[in-house]
Formats: C-alpha cells, structure tokens, sequence
C-alpha cells in the first residue's frame, strides 16, 4: 500500500492527494442515514497527507454516536480500496459538530428522503424552543414534537398538523 501511495505522491504533488483522499473518504455514507455521505453531514473535518501517511478527521454529529466506529472502518477500507494507505483514522471532538456544517445539498438529500433536514443557523433557535420545522411531505410549519428521539439519537420525532404524517427532524447542534 505504501508503494502505491508513494506512486500517486510523485507526479501530483500532496495537495492533488489530498484532494483525491478527500473524495474518497467524502463518498463514504452515514449508516444510520445512507442517502447521505460523510462531506454531506460535515462529518469529515479534515484530510492531512504527509511522509507518505494519511490522516483522515472526523468529528461526531453528537458525543457517544454509535455510527462512528462503523464510518472509521468504512473510510479505511475505502481508502485502501482505491490503493491509499497506510490510513489513520482520528476522532476530532472540538470544535463540536453542528449542524451548520451540512452541505445544502445534504440537507436536500434528507428533505428527499422525508426527514426535516434542520435550519441553517437553527441550533441557537432549538435552544430557547423557537424553532419552526417544515413538514418535508407537505412544506406546512404547523409541526409538532411528539417525542424528543426518533429513529436514532440525532433526530427527534414530529407530527404534521396539516398532513397528518409523522416524520423525522433532524436535530439542530
């Protein structure tokens, strides 16, 4: 591996490696939301390349996440995958994750998959109970938190008023 690694140094230059490990390790997906990839969630913090080592960042969208122990062995076999290596994992846990650094197109991603993706700028609204979440089926703000977990930790629950329909809202941090 650390041939390979050596190879694609030369001719492209560490930034061009970095860019490549950066995508590599980007297109791995969250297994508790898989229509949404580690750069979509803001996860992936940083890619360093240096004396022929990879250190890939990652930081937990809240302390104690289940998922991350999966994503880190999901980044190392992508990564070797596609010839990088040696890898180092590392778990990054300030600054904390927020919700902000989610991509506009993962927030679309999540709206998509019928969960609420959470408002830019929304964590300081959540704290003092002002938030306004959008039903992602019909688009009314007439919601309601029915239960503070949903199907994972990051996300709560919420019904509709309008519609009806329940939904997942992905917590603001």
């Amino acid at each position: 591996m650390g041939a390979a690694l050596h190879d694609r140094q030369a001719p492209r230059g560490q930034e061009a490696l970095r860019e490549d490990v950066w995508r590599v390790a980007g297109a791995v997906v969250d297994p508790e939301i898989p229509v949404l990839s580690i750069a979509d969630l803001g996860v992936l913090r940083d890619v360093s390349v240096a004396d022929g080592r990879i250190e890939v960042a990652i930081t937990p969208t809240y302390s104690g996440c289940p998922a991350m122990n999966m994503i880190a062995l999901e980044i190392e076999l992508a990564l070797e995958k596609a010839g990088f290596g040696p890898v180092q994992v590392k778990t990054v846990l300030s600054p904390a994750w927020t919700t902000d650094w989610m991509t506009e197109e993962g927030r679309q991603k999540l709206k998509d998959y019928g969960i609420a993706p959470p408002a830019k700028g929304g964590g300081r609204r959540a704290l003092f109970g002002e938030d306004e979440v959008a039903c992602p089926q019909c688009g009314s703000i007439d919601t309601t938190e029915i239960a503070a977990f949903g199907s994972t930790s990051c996300k709560s629950l919420w019904q509709c008023r309008s519609c009806r329909e329940p939904f997942d809202y992905f917590k603001c941090h």
